[in-house]
């Protein structure tokens, strides 16, 4: 087998090169305010639009051995947090570089290796006193504000009442949307617990309505009154695009919202989520600004606190939330419904609506739903091939008769509603259709259990299983229709809602008039839900906007004037004191540059900073004022307290409000940081790169081909 050999060359490290230009195309990623980018497949001439570290991986060609390494990092941090992927991805790059700054100081490769991962030890350990409990959260958001004077008097304890407050309002997003209206409790025609929670719940559409409806035009040096509170405040609104219709999610849709009385849709008055499940203020300080996946999970979490209160369970039932993405809508009109919300054909909207109010009896299969399917594990006869296996007496098709077969089963248990885990025959699909059976395709195990839950229904993998004892009851359907009773034809394609009494599941519902922007809201959602898991079950969570990192880089930058050794690893104790101590200054320098371009970028992302110079003057400024205290890290919660810890010496002044405050899961964002400089160190020690299999032209012909030796 013919190989190349191309030595990695320790000076300027090519893999490291590679990690670095490959991660600088995330830059923009990083903060909550994140720049997008298209994406455009040259074979189709599609696009679409991406946010996340995740979705540029997989657009990207990785076809050399770093890239690929790059992305499986990536990849496990996504499988398992479904978070900081785009600080991993910012990281690699910052350490890359600096790793390859000390070997062009000839620090030894060992040096390298022990050093950083004991700084970054020592940092993990250091961080772990600015951790907030999740219980103390509300505390921590709310009882140090420096409160606009025009808060006080009337509104009295208006900072700590929960999402639904000026303040709170204020605090988390720069500017109110206009003018919106609060839909009223739904009515709902079908007996269940998915509408007896309805009186409950808060009104993803509806959202801060009910605090904030008339806002001045941006600009205006006037007051804003904030009806229904009685409040006055200083506007201190900067200039943002409000009116695009693919990209405004703040401002008043253009379609105008009627409240009517339909079904389908969690909503109802506004309340105090916190008072009812705790988990407002860190939904709202997790979500980074995005104030509709907030109102979404805001529905959601009261539905499941409600559900669970019985068991004292304060957990995110992931399984029971599932996401359907409507196109051809303002993104205004995403809500959360109770049930299934999937797309059916016309054919199978017919059925739908002879349906009506009528209760179903619904089956559910654990499988594919045609002919050839066999379970998994199923092992055919060796030695024999199958010619034919239902013979038709009367001469006709085989698959006609297994389709008559089928339809006659269903039939005569008078099935309505068949749900399925896998593919199901077209032709026995039109049959149903024609039968007034609804059979629905392609449907995830976690949809199927909830119905089982709700209906008493068993799955089962063939139809030939099925007995009476495997039938549900007490499920319907109907066509999804929006907050205002309108239905929604997409041509092709209609969304329908299949739901059952008391069923434990959610549909996030996110519409968007985009298409190319389906992926990213989709993302963007699963994205908040999983950093509200991790909070709850960590039982902590970080103060965000830098204020880790700000921690780490004065640490780190405390520990290169020490002439102790950065940690107690045996490694770093058995390298030669002379050696370690020549070494330890510069390799612990290059750990700290990595945190401190982190953050001035950071600062910059955010339009706090013009210039990565700038900005990292002012981390300086930043770190001078924590080290001249007691306590750097009482220094910097408490600045976390006062509006956000990277703030110019100008803001805010007293009566304004600019920062986003918010937090960030405590194992995602550690086990990011190690993935990342694990991936750098393990690139930084290998020596060669041997391709197997190559095509000798191809490679001669290459820029490169003088680094490569034939073997």
């Amino acid at each position: 087998l013919p190989m190349a050999f191309r030595d990695a060359n320790a000076r300027r490290h090519i893999g490291l090169q590679q990690l670095s230009a490959l991660a600088s195309t995330g830059r923009t990623f990083l903060g909550p305010m994140k720049s997008h980018k298209f994406i455009v497949d040259e074979s189709t001439k599609q696009s679409t639009l991406i946010c996340s570290a995740v979705r540029l991986m997989e657009s990207l060609d990785l076809t050399s051995a770093v890239g690929q390494l790059l992305n499986e990092t990536i990849q496990a941090q996504n499988k398992e947090f479904k978070t900081g992927m785009s600080t991993l991805l910012f990281l690699v790059g910052a350490w890359s570089n600096a790793v390859v700054e000390c070997l062009q100081q000839n620090v030894p490769v060992p040096a390298i290796v022990s050093v950083m991962s004991e700084g970054l030890n020592s940092c993990c350990e250091r961080v772990q006193c600015l951790q907030i409990p999740i219980h103390n959260i509300k505390k921590e958001l709310c009882s140090s504000r420096v409160r606009p004077k025009a808060f006080e008097g009337k509104t009295g304890q208006a900072g700590c009442d929960g999402l639904t407050n000026p303040w709170d309002l204020l605090c988390f997003q720069r500017e109110i949307s206009a003018t919106e209206e609060v839909i009223p409790i739904n009515s709902c025609s079908h007996q269940g617990d998915d509408c007896n929670f309805n009186k409950l719940l808060v009104s993803p559409l509806a959202g801060f309505g009910s605090v904030a409806s008339v806002v001045k035009a941006v600009g205006d040096k006037s007051s804003s009154v904030l009806s229904g509170s009685g409040v006055t405040a200083s506007s201190c609104i900067t200039q943002k695009l409000t009116h695009s219709r693919h990209f405004s999610t703040l401002g008043k849709s253009r379609f105008t919202s009627q409240p009517g009385n339909f079904q389908g849709h969690l909503s109802g008055p506004s309340a105090d989520v916190c008072g009812c499940c705790g988990l407002g203020h860190l939904a709202v300080a997790l979500s980074h600004g995005n104030q509709t996946n907030v109102k979404l999970l805001q529905s959601i979490a009261a539905y499941q606190q409600e559900r669970a209160e019985c068991s004292g369970s304060s957990q995110v039932n992931i399984s029971g939330i599932v996401t359907c993405c409507v196109l051809g809508l303002p993104e205004s009109y995403s809500c959360v419904s109770p049930g299934f919300v999937t797309f059916v054909s016309p054919e199978q909207a017919t059925v739908i609506k002879h349906f009506a109010d009528k209760p179903l009896r619904v089956l559910l299969m654990d499988g594919d739903l045609t002919e050839e399917y066999r379970h998994l594990g199923f092992n055919r006869p060796t030695n024999v091939r199958t010619i034919l296996e239902h013979p038709s007496p009367q001469g006709g098709r085989a698959g006609d008769v297994w389709v008559s077969r089928m339809s006659d089963i269903l039939m005569s248990f008078e099935v309505n509603l068949v749900l399925v885990k896998g593919n199901v025959c077209k032709n026995f699909m039109e049959r149903c259709i024609a039968s007034r059976i609804l059979v629905i395709g392609s449907v995830a195990r976690d949809v199927l259990c909830a119905f089982g839950a709700a209906t008493g229904a068993q799955a089962v993998t063939y139809l030939s299983q099925l007995n009476a004892s495997s039938i549900g009851n007490g499920a319907w359907a109907e066509l999804w229709k929006t907050s205002d009773g309108r239905a929604v034809d997409l041509g092709e394609l209609l969304p329908a809602r299949i739901s059952a009494g008391g069923i434990p599941l959610l549909t996030a519902v996110l519409t968007t008039a985009l298409p190319s922007k389906a992926q990213l809201l989709e993302d963007q959602f699963w994205t908040l839900l999983y950093r509200l898991h991790h909070a709850l079950k960590d039982g902590k969570v970080f103060p965000g906007g830098g204020a880790v990192e700000l921690l780490c880089l004065g640490h780190i930058q405390a520990l290169t004037v020490q002439p102790g050794r950065p940690g107690h690893d045996r490694v770093v104790r058995e390298l030669p004191s002379p050696w370690l101590a020549e070494y330890k200054s510069i390799v612990l320098q290059a750990l700290a540059s990595g945190w401190k371009r982190y953050l001035s970028v950071l600062l910059c992302n955010t339009g706090k900073a013009s210039s990565e110079l700038e900005a990292g003057a002012s981390v300086d400024h930043h770190l001078q004022k924590a080290a001249a205290c007691d306590s750097p890290s009482a220094y910097i919660l408490e600045e976390f307290r006062r509006g956000g810890v990277l703030r110019s010496g100008s803001e805010p002044l007293p009566d304004q409000v600019t920062d986003l405050r918010v937090c960030d899961n405590v194992a995602a964002k550690t086990e990011a940081w190690r993935r990342a400089l694990d991936l750098v160190l393990l690139v930084l020690q290998t020596d060669a790169e041997i391709i197997t299999g190559p095509k000798r032209n191809q490679i001669l012909n290459s820029p490169v081909s003088s680094e490569f030796m034939f073997l």
